[in-house]
């Protein structure tokens, strides 16, 4: 599966959000759309452009690509919680997020990392998938061999206050994190408009 690797902030600044699960950086020296006529006055934006922004949104935050979004849409229909929430609620509950939101990693990309090497324990069984679906009483851990990793460390040292939700209940100097219930869409990080994702998939799934 294709990971997006290219600069960071240029995602950002040609979306016009702040992603913090993308990068810890922010466009403030340049919040305008890259390109030669990025700070130039924009035509205004059609309903589609603004409906794919927003889909844009979700996928370079969370590090999705286009079928796993779809897959999620599809399975968010089947709920009986309205469409967006229950969306937001599956790409929070994403161990990946998790052991972001939980301040183990700077950003989503690095925390994939640590659960692709198998740095990571749910319920003291290890688990190396990122879109592993994390449950309200779940226990995620670091692993007793990954504890002295550097940018974990630091990651721990160097909390950003906004990001550790209410539903989790850190305990750092034990390296878990205790999911307490289900994420409810108030506590995303980013600004997205989800009724514009879910129109924009509203004739194409």
């Amino acid at each position: 599966m294709s990971r997006y690797i290219g600069p960071r902030l240029k995602v950002m600044r040609a979306l016009g959000v702040e992603l913090h699960g993308l990068s810890k950086k922010v466009p403030d020296r340049r919040p305008y759309p890259p390109g030669q006529h990025g700070a130039s006055k924009r035509r205004r934006e059609s309903i589609y452009g603004l409906q794919l922004r927003e889909k844009q949104k979700l996928k370079a935050n969370y590090g999705l690509n286009e079928r796993q979004l779809r897959r999620m849409i599809k399975r968010a229909r089947r709920s009986k919680t309205a469409t967006g929430e229950r969306v937001l609620e599956l790409l929070e509950s994403r161990l990946d997020n998790v052991v972001f939101r939980a301040g183990f990693a700077p950003t989503i990309p690095a925390a994939r990392q640590l659960v692709n090497h198998g740095h990571i324990a749910v319920n003291d069984q290890k688990v190396d998938i990122a879109s592993f679906s994390i449950s309200s009483g779940d226990v995620v851990s670091i692993r007793a061999k990954s504890q002295k990793l550097g940018f974990i460390l630091d990651s721990l040292m160097n909390p950003t206050p906004y990001l550790l939700p209410d539903w989790i209940d850190l305990d750092s100097e034990n390296f878990k994190a205790v999911v307490k219930s289900a994420p409810g869409a108030e506590s995303i990080t980013i600004s997205v408009d989800m009724q514009q994702v879910i129109e924009y998939y509203a004739g194409r799934i």
